[in-house]
């Protein structure tokens, strides 16, 4: 979670949304009085600064409950997402690798540890609501990232320089090759939320809502 004084902006970190990777570059371009929250494992580039009160992924409620609704409101606030069915098989790499290749895909389906995002960004009492300004798209991140950078002032070349964690997914399959139905069904019910936020759909382009 990074909060820029300087530049006016907060950043909502996302699972398996390239958020590791961009804190890593705000870090690199935030003041040294803004609010950088650790990452773990940690990256040498990172630097964590003024976090007291403030942790890695903290949901837009808890944040403008803790800087206030007049700081809230004025800055801008924003976050990634990405298609359910490939952000879950991005998480279960990350889950096989750490369990020493020892974890089924059936298996881990089993379970109850899904990359669902959408309590991070909506109001605690209404998840249709999203309360951050913009939501981006981790399907054009580079793209939705320029534009945003371009609006806050921040001086960006097109890439992030680093990209955490993408070690752990060493099939790079499309999804749809991957899963099968039964499959697809079970992460479509456990992210049935955010599908209606955003519009996914297993197989095309997400359909703007």
């Amino acid at each position: 979670m990074v909060i820029s004084h300087q530049h006016k902006f907060i950043f909502i970190k996302n699972g398996k949304t390239a958020g590791t990777s961009i804190e890593v570059f705000l870090s690199q371009i935030c003041a040294d009085t803004d609010i950088v929250t650790p990452i773990y494992p940690p990256i040498p580039s990172h630097i964590p600064r003024n976090y007291e009160g403030f942790y890695n992924r903290m949901t837009s409620a808890e944040i403008r409950h803790q800087i206030g609704e007049k700081t809230w409101r004025d800055y801008f606030k924003f976050c990634v997402e990405r298609n359910p069915w490939d952000k879950t098989l991005s998480y279960y790499h990350m889950a096989n690798f750490r369990a020493e290749g020892n974890l089924s895909l059936d298996k881990f389906l089993s379970g109850e540890e899904f990359p669902v995002n959408f309590s991070r960004y909506t109001e605690p009492d209404d998840s249709a609501k999203i309360i951050v300004d913009r939501v981006l798209y981790f399907e054009n991140l580079i793209g939705d990232l320029g534009e945003v950078f371009q609006q806050l002032g921040v001086f960006f070349k097109g890439s992030l320089g680093v990209y955490a964690k993408s070690e752990y997914r060493t099939d790079r399959r499309p999804y749809q090759e991957v899963l099968t139905p039964s499959q697809a069904d079970k992460i479509r019910d456990v992210f049935a939320v955010e599908i209606g936020l955003h519009g996914y759909r297993f197989y095309g382009a997400r359909q703007v809502v």
